[in-house]
This record gives structure tokens, sequence and C-alpha cells, in this order.
């Protein structure tokens, strides 16, 4: 009775978290399953952003409460941002679900699993949900943990571990109008500096090439722990040492905001300077007017989002950016999505993550009138959705008969060919042998889709 699935909701630091649980609870004896039919326990890692994500997972956990009713043994829990943002409230619509975890208790999760089992085992009644959603000091430096794929057990993951996230920094401190994430994630804390290079370090001896640095705002990360150093932030610094870590071959990071693109930052990206560090920003825009930025809380203008977009492209011609945009904002009118088209368009987006604006409870812009109706967000929506894949069809088709570096991850989802991502993390598929997995390989593109390459190794 030590089966775990783990179902995870939302973003890249969702996925970390679950990563981590997943590794306690294997050192703690338990065995992490890939099929939720073969399960005893069942956690349901969530996200708050929107409310169909918190709906989905809602939909979810009252589908398997008639499992649970079926085998009293069966522990169901919720872990989370939603859980941290409904708490014991959730309980009143999933009145069997055993757990309630918030995200500064992940690490809390093996413990209290095995005082549910040991409760059960005896034949206790257990006559209570476990609901812990409270704030912990230092919570941010226990997501340190990963799965391996040597690990006992090691139906979580197959083949060889070759990317892997890490996080850095926890919280936000931002207050945009219409973000949960401060309530959800807390303010922000960021790991030691060594903490986080040494865990590297420990990646890259098991083969892992290529590190992902978390964070809810990765480029606040250290501001108030570390000084500046001859004009370098603590992020850049960071940077720097993971850099210099052998067997590490690429770097990315994700989060940041617009706010943290200062002048170190912005030649990180220059050829020679930092090789490892990948050619590819995530900069979020949410908003092309003036107007509407100030009504969301964010602290930048579109002439200065422009002007960051432009030096990234100035000290690397080659640069692949992708972005996040809200449509539908409260009040936001045609003229103000007509300055966000503009600026959509000639920025020039590889990758964007368009979202129609949702209400959250508890946030400022809940409250705002001039919601806009559903209709007019759906159609901004498609407006950017367009140019996107326009966008991105040009881009790929411009790489047709030329040489792109990637690393091979392993099979793809037919398991016939295999994958890897480029350095703009462009999704790439290819014939090549299984020993190849890990490896930096050269490839030369033959097709394009607006998603995918195609090529052969060369």
């Amino acid at each position: 009775m030590n089966r775990v699935y783990i179902k995870t909701y939302g973003c890249q630091m969702n996925e970390r978290d679950s990563e981590a649980v997943a590794a306690m609870l294997r050192a703690r004896g338990y065995r992490i399953v890939n099929n939720e039919n073969d399960c005893d326990i069942m956690l349901l890692n969530t996200c708050s952003v929107r409310d169909a994500a918190e709906q989905k997972a809602i939909g979810k956990a009252a589908h398997m409460q008639g499992r649970k009713r079926r085998n009293p043994d069966f522990i169901l829990g919720i872990l989370g941002c939603m859980a941290q943002n409904r708490g014991s409230e959730l309980l009143d619509k999933l009145p069997d679900v055993d757990l309630v975890i918030g995200t500064q208790k992940f690490h809390q999760v093996p413990g209290y699993l095995d005082n549910l089992r040991a409760a059960r085992d005896a034949g206790l009644p257990v006559a209570e949900s476990i609901v812990d959603i409270a704030e912990e000091a230092g919570s941010q430096n226990t997501i340190k943990d990963h799965l391996t794929p040597d690990s006992a057990g090691g139906d979580a993951e197959t083949g060889r571990q070759v990317s892997a996230f890490v996080s850095i920094q926890q919280g936000c401190n931002m207050d945009c109008a219409f973000c949960i994430v401060p309530k959800t994630r807390g303010d922000e804390r960021s790991r030691p500096m060594d903490d986080i290079v040494g865990e590297c370090r420990q990646l890259a001896a098991r083969g892992v090439r290529e590190v992902t640095l978390l964070g809810q705002i990765v480029t606040s990360y250290g501001r108030r722990d570390y000084s500046h150093t001859g004009g370098v932030s603590p992020f850049v610094q960071l940077l720097e040492r993971v850099h210099a870590i052998d067997g590490i071959e690429r770097i990315r990071f994700t989060s940041p905001h617009p706010r943290g693109f200062k002048q170190d930052l912005v030649e990180a990206f220059a050829p020679g300077r930092m090789p490892k560090l990948c050619e590819q920003v995530h900069l979020p825009m949410q908003s092309g007017s003036d107007r509407i930025l100030k009504a969301m809380n964010r602290p930048y203008s579109r002439d200065r989002y422009r002007e960051i977009v432009d030096s990234l492209r100035a000290v690397n011609p080659g640069i692949y950016f992708s972005t996040d945009v809200i449509v539908g904002f409260p009040g936001e009118t045609d003229g103000d999505f007509e300055q966000t088209r503009e600026l959509f368009e000639a920025c020039n987006y590889d990758m964007a993550y368009v979202f129609k604006y949702s209400i959250r409870t508890g946030t400022p812009a809940a409250a705002l009138a001039d919601q806009v109706p559903d209709d007019v967000k759906e159609h901004r929506n498609q407006a950017l959705l367009d140019i996107l894949r326009r966008n991105s069809l040009r881009r790929n088709e411009s790489l047709l008969g030329a040489v792109q570096e990637v690393l091979v991850e392993g099979p793809d989802k037919t398991g016939r060919r295999f994958t890897g991502r480029t350095r703009g993390n462009r999704v790439a598929i290819f014939d090549t042998q299984p020993h190849r997995v890990g490896q930096l390989a050269p490839l030369r593109i033959t097709r394009a889709t607006v998603s995918s390459l195609y090529g052969d190794l060369v």
C-alpha cells in the first residue's frame, strides 16, 4: 500500500515541486508509479493562476472520491497553490480528501503519509483530514531533491536524465493586480547561492547537461541577501557560478520580470560572455497598453519593454523570445488591445502564452468594474495566436538547411524516433541511437512546422 501517483497541474515550478516530493517519498520507501490505476495514494499538485486550472483539479479530486469510498484505505491528497489558496474550504466540496498541503509544506508530505498509513495499518479511525497551509521559514531550501534514473524502482522515469529544473527562489513581492501567486507562494525567499551551485554540481555528476533555474521572479534572486559586485547583480553572479561547473553545458532560466533586465543581464547574452547561457529569453509583457499596465500594477511602460527587447537583440541578433500576455483585463478597450497587438507583432515572438483574463478571488482586479465579455476575450486571444503562428512558422522555416545544436533528450512520443531541443528551445525530431542521449549534436534541419523542427544529425 505504498504506490504513489502524482498528477501535476500548472507551471514548471509545480513540476519541480512534484519532482522533489516524489524524490522525498521514494527515499522514505514509497514507490512512484506512472499509472493512476496502479496507485494506493494519489496526490494532486495544483495550480491557482486561472479558475479553469482550479476547476480541473477539483473535478479530478471529486471523481477520485468515488474510488476512495469503494476503498477506504485509498489516500487522496491536494497539494500546492490551490491548497494554499483555499485551505480547509476545499473540504466543504471534497470531504473525503485526506491531505490539504500548502506550498511551504511539501517536505512534510512523507511524514503525513506515514502517519495516515500507520493509523490505518493499526486499524485506528482517521477522524479528520490533515490541513497544513502555514508559512514555514526556510521552506525555499527544501525543494532540492531530484528523481534520478538509477533510483530504486525506477518506474517514474525512463532513460537518462539530461535536463533538470533547479529551484533558486520562491515567492513574489510584485503584487500584480491580476495575480494570486503572492497569496499562494508567499513573499520572496532565495536559497543560498552555495547550495544552488552544489545542487547543480551533483546534477552534472549524474549526467545532467542542461539546468533551468526557476523562481516566481527569478531575476530578483538574492537581492536582499547578496550585494552587487562591480555592477553585477546576485542573479548574474549565480549564472556565472553555474556556468563554471564542468558537465553543465546549457543554462536557462524562468520566469523573469522585465525590471530585472539591467545592463549586466542583457550583456550576459552577448556571444562569448557566457556561452552556456542559451540565447532564449522568456520576457512577460502582459499588455502593450500603458494604461492597462498601470492598472495591472506592472512597473514598466511599453516603451521600456521594447527597449529591453531591442537591447537584447542588439547584443545577440539571433536570440529567441517568448512571452506571457493577458487579453481582456478589466477595462481593456479596443484601443488598448490594438496597442498590445502592435507591440506583440513588433517583438516578433517565437513562442507565447496568451491567456484570457479570469477573475481570481482575492486579487485587486477581481473587484474592478468593466469586465470584458467572454466573446471579446476570445476574439482578442485568437488574433494574437494567429500572429504567433505566422511568426513561429516563419522563424522555423528560416532554419531549413541550417545546422542547429540539439541536446538529445530521449525517444519522442511515438518511441520510434528521438527528440531534443535547440539552444533556442525549439523541439526537434530526428533519428539516432540510444547511446547519443545526453550528447550535444549538430542537426541539419530538413523540415519545419509551427511547433517542431525535423532533421538529420550531421
